[in-house]
């Protein structure tokens, strides 16, 4: 454990862990002795929900890299099953009119879409060096059903928000590894009428559109989010009004502890407390994205650049939100908001990141002593 110690990432991601837990208690003690007569049943939930998380964290890190790399595939089928189970009777649970949940025991529900967004970087990965893993015995157009057919369902469900991030993290690594500009312009006017489509044809998706143009000219349903969260920051000022002291959790701003926990952060640690997050989710992506620039292997690079861009459009669309700087979106703040399937798969996915980080110093180690230790048993025998 000590070990870690020295990575600033891995630093990085324990302090996020914990100031998420500290802010589940202050957004959620109102609401959960109102709806369930215990303030801390929120925080004891993630509390557990953070202890399996930082044990699939040091899980993931110890996993031989070599089996990612030859087995990582199929992450990408598993989290497809899941996206499948949630239309199962029984199985999938509606929640807020979208299908997204799977019920397990002991009352708990796990979102498969937060580990396809992962598994996309894995299996882009896989198909980049698909000559070394057994994708090379599989036909392109079957690939190329087996990527379609998850995101097809992410939209049925409905679950856009996920659609869309796994979209722009492929167009992201295309870019990175060498697709030509006119490859990506072509994308892009096909892309942006196809989004324009999806989000007009769908009237919750166009309601949300408007309110965000104008949501004064409905304060009281569709602009009613947006607002009370630009009021939560306003009234925090510079300073805050003092951790637990916000308003705007007091049954004014919806989703105080999930989707809106960034208004209710804002209001109580201010305008300073407010940047000083968000500095450090940059240096995580910051810190993300100089592992890929360091990784000398293409599965290496490319897995390091696509999970540290997942992580950090999650933030960029939660935090555009709650400013009202981009349309209302079902997406939680990574580690600030509550939720157990969002905080077991960021730790997986900062496990992997921390993995490849990890496997520098093995290939030091070995390009150090490898040939002398090789030398060295010629010489003996």
């Amino acid at each position: 454990m000590l070990r870690y110690l020295s990575s600033s990432l891995f630093l990085a991601i324990i302090t996020l862990l914990g100031i998420g837990l500290v802010q589940v208690y202050s957004s959620s003690f109102i609401f959960a002795i109102e709806s369930y007569g215990d303030g801390l049943f929120f925080f004891k939930r993630q509390l557990i929900f953070a202890l399996i998380a930082f044990g699939v964290l040091i899980g993931t890190i110890h996993i031989p890299f070599r089996y990612i790399e030859k087995y990582g595939w199929a992450l990408w089928f598993v989290a497809t099953l899941g996206v499948l189970a949630t239309y199962v009777p029984g199985l999938g649970v509606r929640v807020g009119g979208a299908m997204r949940w799977i019920q397990l025991p002991m009352g708990i529900r796990f979102e498969p879409g937060e580990l396809l967004k992962i598994a996309f970087s894995v299996w882009f990965a896989s198909l980049l060096v698909r000559r070394e893993n057994f994708l090379a015995r599989v036909k392109w157009h079957w690939l190329l059903v087996a990527m379609i057919l998850p995101l097809g369902l992410l939209l049925k469900q409905p679950d856009f928000g996920t659609f869309a991030i796994i979209l722009m993290v492929g167009v992201t690594l295309l870019f990175a590894f060498g697709l030509q500009w006119k490859y990506i312009i072509a994308s892009f006017a096909v892309l942006i009428p196809a989004f324009y489509f999806l989000v007009m044809s769908v009237p919750y998706r166009r309601a949300r559109v408007l309110a965000f143009l104008d949501p004064w000219s409905d304060p009281a349903q569709k602009g009613f989010q947006v607002i009370q969260s630009m009021l939560s920051f306003h009234s925090g000022g510079l300073t805050g009004v003092g951790l637990g002291q916000g308003q705007g959790k007091l049954f004014f701003l919806p989703e105080a502890h999930t989707d809106f926990t960034l208004a209710v952060f804002g209001e109580e640690m201010g305008f300073i407390g407010f940047v000083m997050i968000l500095a450090l989710y940059g240096f995580v992506v910051f810190r993300g994205i100089q592992i890929a620039v360091k990784a000398e292997e293409p599965f290496k690079k490319s897995l390091a650049l696509g999970l540290s861009v997942t992580f950090g459009l999650s933030v960029f669309i939660n935090a555009g939100v709650v400013m009202g700087l981009l349309p209302t979106k079902g997406l939680t703040l990574p580690f600030l908001s509550y939720g157990g399937s969002s905080l077991v798969s960021l730790c997986f996915l900062f496990g992997l990141i921390l993995n490849i980080e990890n496997s520098f110093e093995e290939d030091k180690f070995s390009r150090r002593f490898g040939s002398r230790w090789t030398t060295s048993k010629v010489k003996n025998s």
